[in-house]
């Protein structure tokens, strides 16, 4: 875990302190029209001029390319401190610096033909159609076609190379970044890094480590923020706002494609667990919005659930990095452990409570029972006639009465009984 705090720790001051000097909050948000349907699966590839400080940034990424005393921690200055990697040019270029993985390939890429027998293809298949407007607008249906015929061989590529990780839907979310940036041949590279690293607690057979290690954003609310920590337990919104923010690093939550590259660099440059505290350092960058809900599951999650698209996201990953070196996982542990504990305890009173009210209702339906006479028994063979005989005369006997009459004697005649 020492390891782990060195890899924030040890980030160049000089480099950070650089880039720091450009206040995030001087920048403007782009605005948009109101009238603009809010889709949140539809990907917005605006483009914008570079700033100058983001000029300035390239010029020293590009130095940096050419050079030859670049390591490993200086592409993790620069993916980490504002700004990122500034534009997808230079990603291509860094991404694989970052991760250290080979571009070149000689291994044969198989046709989607080649892989269509293999049990995830159907629904990899299902998954990327539906992920359509994840793609740039306004590029020819040809070009589209293939993408997503690249997209399905790239996911499918990595499941069967490891056989023991397991495809699960959002996965495609992250790959499909990955492919628009370097292109597939590096893609590959990536995602099978990225599958045996960051991504490895997600393709588990089962959901457990996921839903384990979401119960980290509460652990550390209680260290940085108790007023939020106690409001969001009230509400007993649980964890599954940020369930898709995790599984897909943000990739399908984000309007704004410029928005999810800049926190894929930040990603690739952090520990494995980094993402948790992002997600952290979000809802504590909308505590004010939070508070103004009622505290009831429906409406926090609601809000939750939909990230604005003005969000100061330099102001919110310096946070999460802060976080990260003051409490590292391992430092959190203990924390979690316990709130899993109190849940799993909490969701054995609840179905003792059930099974409880099951045997009272059964208690009092035996008891009725064993009071009633034979005839009217339902699992007897003339019981549910007598039943319904019993209960229609009863109901028609006291209207009549209600008249002053007694037609019991008729109203038996009419129905067959004597």
């Amino acid at each position: 875990m020492e390891q782990i705090e060195d890899e924030i720790s040890s980030m160049d001051e000089e480099t950070i302190s650089l880039f720091n000097n450009g206040s995030s909050s001087e920048r403007k948000s782009e605005e948009f029209d109101d009238d603009i349907e809010d889709t949140r699966s539809e990907l917005k590839f605006d483009r914008a001029l570079e700033t100058e400080e983001e000029t300035h940034k390239r010029l020293l990424i590009e130095d940096a390319l050419t050079g030859d005393v670049s390591t490993v921690k200086t592409w993790r200055n620069f993916a980490i401190t504002p700004y990122g990697l500034v534009a997808d040019d230079l990603r291509c270029k860094v991404w694989p610096l970052l991760l250290e993985v080979d571009p070149s390939s000689n291994e044969k890429i198989p046709s989607l033909e080649e892989l269509s027998s293999h049990s995830e293809y159907q629904q990899v298949v299902l998954d990327v159609n539906r992920s359509l407007k994840r793609f740039p607008p306004g590029i020819p249906y040809k070009q589209r076609l293939a993408l997503q015929d690249q997209l399905t061989v790239l996911i499918l590529r990595v499941i069967i190379k490891y056989p023991h990780l397991r495809y699960y839907q959002g996965y495609h979310d992250v790959a499909i970044t990955i492919l628009l940036v370097v292109g597939e041949v590096v893609a590959f590279r990536i995602m099978e890094k990225l599958s045996t690293t960051h991504l490895r607690e997600c393709m588990e057979p089962t959901m457990e480590k996921t839903s384990y290690r979401l119960n980290y954003i509460y652990a550390l609310l209680s260290k940085v923020d108790v007023d939020l920590h106690n409001f969001l337990d009230r509400a007993g919104i649980g964890t599954m706002f940020a369930l898709p923010w995790y599984l897909t690093w943000f990739g399908h939550s984000l309007n704004q494609y410029r928005d999810v590259v800049r926190l894929y660099d930040f990603f690739l440059a952090s520990p494995e667990n980094m993402s948790i505290y992002v997600a952290s350092a979000l809802v504590i960058h909308r505590r004010q919005e939070v508070f103004a809900e009622l505290c009831d599951m429906a409406s926090v999650h609601c809000l939750l659930s939909q990230i604005p698209d003005n969000l100061d996201f330099e102001g919110i990953l310096s946070k999460a990095s802060e976080y990260y070196k003051k409490f590292p996982p391992n430092k959190l542990e203990d924390l979690v452990k316990r709130r899993v504990q109190k849940e799993l305890e909490q969701r054995k009173r609840d179905e003792q409570n059930m099974r409880n009210r099951l045997n009272r209702n059964k208690s009092i339906w035996h008891k009725v029972n064993k009071n009633l006479p034979a005839w009217f028994v339902f699992n007897g063979k003339y019981g549910l006639l007598f039943a319904a005989a019993t209960v229609l005369l009863g109901y028609i006997y006291y209207m009549k009465m209600a008249e002053g009459r007694n037609p019991l004697k008729r109203s038996v005649r009419c129905i067959g009984v004597s």
